[in-house]
C-alpha cells in the first residue's frame, strides 16, 4: 500500500499566519495530478511543530477530504508528548487517514526502553498502520534496528519506517530485525536513491 514517491506537504499561510486553507487544497488537487503516491500532511516538512492543535487537525481533515481516496494519506501525529501523539493520531483514524506518521520524541531524548513504551501505547490506542518517523538530525534520538523490531514483532499495526538517518547500511539491518515484509520508506533526500537500491520501497 505505502510505496514509491509519498509527498511530505508544506503547509501554506496567509500573511495574517493563519493557516491558508484554499492554497493548500489547490496545492494537493496539484500534488495527485502530478502523479504522487500518497500524501503526507504535517510531517517535519510541513512545518507540524509550529501548528495549533487545531491547524494540525484541520490540515488532516483537508488532506483527507481532497484526496477522495485516490491516493493513501498518512497523516503526520507524532509528539514528544505520549498523550498528545494518541490523541493526534485517535483524531487522524476518526478522519479516514490510511496510515499515521509517527516521530521519535523529540528534545526530550528518551532511552531505548522509553522509545518502545512511547510507541507501545500510541500503537495499543488504534488500529491505524503506524509508520515510524526516525530522524536523528531534528529529534535526537536515533531508534535502534532492535527496538524497532521489538516493535514490529509486538504490534501489528506498527508497519514501517520512514528513515532519516542516511545510514543505508540500516535497510539490511531493519529487514533483520522487523522482516521482509517491513516497510522501508527514505526520509534523507542525500542518501534516497541508495537507500532504495539496498530495498527501501519509496520516500
Amino acid at each position: 500500500m505505502l510505496r514509491g514517491s509519498l509527498t511530505a506537504l508544506v503547509t501554506p499561510f496567509e500573511k495574517s499566519g493563519r493557516f491558508d486553507e484554499k492554497a493548500f487544497r489547490a496545492f494537493v488537487e496539484w500534488q495527485l495530478g502530478e502523479g504522487t503516491t500518497g500524501l503526507v500532511p504535517v510531517g517535519t516538512t510541513g512545518e507540524s511543530p509550529t501548528l495549533s492543535h487545531e491547524e494540525h487537525r484541520q490540515v488532516v481533515k483537508v488532506c483527507i477530504e481532497v484526496a477522495k481516496g485516490r491516493v493513501p494519506v498518512v497523516a503526520g501525529a507524532g509528539s514528544n508528548n505520549t498523550e498528545e501523539a494518541v490523541g493526534l493520531v485517535q483524531y487522524a483514524e476518526k478522519a479516514g487517514a490510511d496510515a499515521a506518521l509517527v516521530v521519535t520524541p523529540y528534545y526530550n531524548r528518551p532511552t531505548q526502553r522509553g522509545l518502545y513504551e512511547h510507541f507501545a501505547a500510541v500503537a495499543r490506542a488504534t488500529k491505524l498502520p503506524i509508520i515510524i518517523y526516525n530522524i536523528p538530525p531534528r529529534s535526537v534520538i536515533d531508534m535502534m534496528p532492535e527496538t524497532m523490531g521489538r516493535l514490529a514483532h509486538d504490534f501489528k499495526n506498527i508497519v514501517g519506517v520512514k528513515d532519516a538517518t542516511g545510514k543505508v547500511e540500516r535497510v539490511s539491518e531493519q529487514r533483520a530485525t522487523c522482516g521482509k515484509d517491513f516497510i522501508q520508506l527514505s526520509g534523507e533526500d542525500a542518501s534516497a536513491l541508495g537507500f532504495n537500491a539496498h530495498g527501501g520501497v519509496g520516500c
